[in-house]
């Protein structure tokens, strides 16, 4: 086994909220420069900008997850990550059924633009993509599980858009992979005052939305190579496989 730098929430130009520097060839060179080992394209509401980030990384030995920041019908958070693309394109179809016809205006959120390898402009998506969708939050876990993904609630502590905002407490019952907690939380002080969460698998990712702050905060993996099976292992601890915030 060796030990594996991921960063597993990075925002790219399709996010109206996300600068437009953040396009898949920069996010690639800004992932090799800072020694990442795996990443995660993980737009609001999409999946698509995954294959071109996942073609520009393979050259440089980066492996590249597909997955989205789903906002749920609750308005909280949730990485979803795929390996295949037959995984991506059934996850997109599931979204994009469920994306209320709430247009994008760009002045007031941002633009929303699919780009390809050479940064050029495909299409700009109409739906405004930082919508909740007309899904909850079970209905998004199963879906995920039901495709083979890792659902990951994002940033559970954050004072907004977080299972912890919203709800109040992360549901018991809720089947969650591992858990986000917000970049700048210490572990041991989340535990202490969530004493009722049974020992769950504790993740950081940069949330990044600007060149600067992609892959100042990372993961670290134990595993036997990167695929998301070896890291649902390291969240379940099995064989020696850990998570090292």
């Amino acid at each position: 086994m060796r030990t594996y730098r991921a960063d597993l929430h990075i925002h790219s130009v399709l996010s109206p909220c996300a600068d437009l520097e953040m396009s898949p060839r920069n996010i690639v060179a800004l992932a090799k420069s800072k020694g990442l080992d795996i990443i995660a394209v993980t737009d609001h509401n999409s999946t698509l900008h995954g294959p071109v980030v996942r073609k520009l990384a393979e050259p440089h030995g980066i492996k590249v997850l597909f997955g989205s920041e789903v906002t749920t019908r609750e308005e909280a958070h949730c990485l979803c990550l795929f390996e295949t693309e037959v995984q991506r394109l059934a996850f997109q179809q599931f979204i994009e059924i469920n994306l209320p016809d709430v247009y994008n205006d760009p002045d007031r959120f941002g633009y929303q633009v699919e780009v390809n390898e050479e940064d050029e402009i495909i299409q700009q998506v109409d739906k405004l993509l930082i919508s909740a969708l007309n899904a909850g939050i079970n209905e998004v876990e199963a879906t995920v599980h039901r495709l083979g993904g890792l659902f990951i609630p994002a940033h559970v502590d954050r004072p907004m858009f977080s299972l912890i905002s919203q709800l109040g407490f992360i549901p018991p019952t809720l089947k969650f992979d591992a858990l986000e907690i917000f970049r700048i939380t210490d572990p041991a002080d989340f535990m202490q005052k969530n004493k009722y969460l049974q020992n769950p698998a504790l993740i950081k990712n940069s949330d990044a939305h600007y060149p600067q702050q992609l892959g100042t905060v990372f993961t670290n993996y134990l595993i036997h190579e990167p695929t998301l099976d070896e890291m649902a292992k390291a969240f379940k601890q099995e064989g020696g496989r850990k998570v090292v915030l």
